[in-house]
Parts: structure tokens; C-alpha cells; sequence
């Protein structure tokens, strides 16, 4: 990352840097479409800058899954926190964050759980994606236990089948198809969460 002559290097500032880009790139080729010198050029640093602050490739790729995995759980929960205290408009507003997600130009699905399908066998790859669903789960069994329901846990590994299904589904379906993947999956989210909280009424 070059720098002018006699300039300081802030550490962390160049590794968050050297993630934005990472991150990115990785996305746009999947794991296996990106060598570490096509990184290299992508975040304007050396072999030897991206492995004193990742260790390897690999590292650099679980660094940048875990910043997004987080990225994404706050963008979504801080969408179901501006919605209001309702269940229902919490749970629908994160359907609706996800509906717009599908229809930018360059997506192409969740790169945690898309990292997950092609390093299958990674142990890095495979924590990481299984944090990732972890912090869905959170989010979601606080809108169950918001809804009151008899099992949240429960409810909300239903509600995250919905969410991972419709953002599948998204990827691979037409252009055109990817806005109703979003709400009919919406649609049944609510479903589910009314017929729930109904039956204990």
C-alpha cells in the first residue's frame, strides 16, 4: 500500500484496508478465483505487508469472512431495531433489507455460506459460516422470545431455513425472480410467526 516517503503506517488502518478490498474481491470470484498476487494488486500491498497482517492466504480469507459476517448481522439487526419493538415489523423489516440485498446488480449470494459450499472440508471456512448462522439465530430468537413463543430456538432455526432458502434462491433464480424470492419468504415468516403466537392466545 504505498505510502509517501517519511509517512507513518498505521497498522490497523492498513489491515482494515487490506480487508475492504479482500472482501470485495473475494466476493466478486469466490474463494478459489483469487491467488494471493491478484489480491496483492487488488489492495495495493505486498506479499509481505498481506502476510505480516493475516499470516497466509487462508488467514486473509477467514479474516475477511468473520468482517463481513459481522458486517451483515449489524446492518440487519440494526434494520429490525429501527423498525420498533414489534415482532412482526422486526421480522419483516430484515426481509425487506434482504429483498433490496438481492436486487443490487452485483449479488451473488452469501459469501460466508458460498465460502462454506466450495472449502466444504475447511475447518476455518466451516467456523466461521457456522458463526455466522449462530448470529442469525441470535437475532432471530430475540424476535421469538419478543413474540413470546413457546420454543424460540425453535422458531427461529425455521425462520433462518426461510432466510438462507430465500437468499439461494435469489442467487440462482433470474433477475426478475429474485424480488418475490424475498417476499414470499417474508410472507411465510410472518406466517409462521403469527401462527405461532396465535396458538398460544
Amino acid at each position: 500500500m504505498p505510502v509517501a516517503k517519511g509517512t507513518s503506517l498505521d497498522p490497523a488502518r492498513t489491515r482494515d484496508a487490506i480487508l475492504a478490498s479482500a472482501t470485495e474481491l473475494l466476493y466478486e470470484r469466490g474463494l478459489d478465483g483469487a491467488g494471493v498476487a491478484d489480491l496483492c494488486s487488488a489492495v495495493g500491498a505486498s506479499k509481505e505487508t498481506l502476510y505480516r497482517h493475516f499470516g497466509s492466504k487462508d488467514g486473509l480469507i477467514e479474516a475477511a469472512l468473520e468482517a463481513r459476517s459481522e458486517r451483515v448481522l449489524r446492518w440487519l439487526t440494526g434494520a429490525a431495531e429501527a423498525a420498533g419493538d414489534a415482532p412482526a415489523a422486526r421480522l419483516a423489516a430484515i426481509f425487506d433489507a434482504l429483498g433490496g440485498w438481492y436486487a443490487e446488480p452485483g449479488f451473488r449470494g452469501c459469501a460466508i455460506v458460498n465460502s462454506a459450499v466450495q472449502h466444504h472440508h475447511a475447518a476455518p471456512v466451516r467456523a466461521v459460516a457456522g458463526r455466522h448462522l449462530d448470529r442469525y439465530l441470535h437475532l432471530l430468537i430475540d424476535i421469538a422470545e419478543r413474540a413470546g413463543a413457546d420454543h424460540p430456538r425453535r422458531l427461529a432455526r425455521q425462520l433462518l431455513m426461510l432466510i438462507e432458502g430465500a437468499t439461494v434462491l435469489a442467487d440462482h433464480a433470474g433477475t426478475d425472480a429474485r424480488g418475490s424470492a424475498a417476499s414470499d419468504a417474508r410472507q411465510a415468516a410472518l406466517d409462521l410467526l403469527h401462527a405461532v403466537t396465535y396458538r398460544q392466545k
